[in-house]
């Protein structure tokens, strides 16, 4: 491609931005309007169930950001993609980074008992998918074309199929 701003998904957010604005808001509707559903789970069970949460998922995001260093590929959605990443975690699922973010989002909310978050993020998901997600597979078909449909053919959106 020579048009460097068709080169990118053009996604409506900058992904990283989702669970931030998500916890932020989260936290300030837990303030304003309790919900105080989490609270009444035992706080050892909180702290046990949300850190193994929040480690899985930020092993996931820090593995898919490895790989994408490793192949030399960009990692922000506003920058071309320079080589497809299918290997690692990305033979599981073709989204591990937002799979992930969700993960340690629900183990930040379980472990403080942020009973907004939750909601937020099941609301918060058609701006994931048809915003981020849907643009980038577009992007990744232009750019890459049969490698990338054939990836996709073979790896979930997602770790499971509809």
């Amino acid at each position: 491609m020579t048009d460097k701003s068709s080169d990118a998904p053009g996604v409506v957010i900058f992904p990283p931005l989702i669970p931030l604005l998500l916890l932020v808001v989260g936290i300030v509707l837990n303030l304003i309007i309790p919900l105080d559903l989490l609270i009444h789970l035992p706080l050892q069970v909180r702290i046990l169930v949300g850190t193994i949460a929040l480690v899985v998922g930020l092993r996931i995001v820090i593995g898919a950001n490895r790989i994408f260093r490793r192949i030399g590929t960009n990692v922000n959605p506003s920058q071309p993609a320079l080589v497809l990443a299918t290997t690692g975690i990305f033979t599981w699922t073709r989204n591990p980074m937002y799979i992930g973010g969700g993960i340690v989002l629900l183990g930040i909310a379980i472990v403080g008992a942020l009973d907004w978050v939750p909601l937020l993020l099941v609301l918060s998901l058609p701006l994931l998918h048809c915003g981020i997600i849907l643009r980038e597979e577009r992007y990744l078909e232009r750019k890459f074309g049969d490698e990338y449909r054939r990836y996709k053919s073979k790896v979930p959106r997602y770790w499971w199929r509809f």
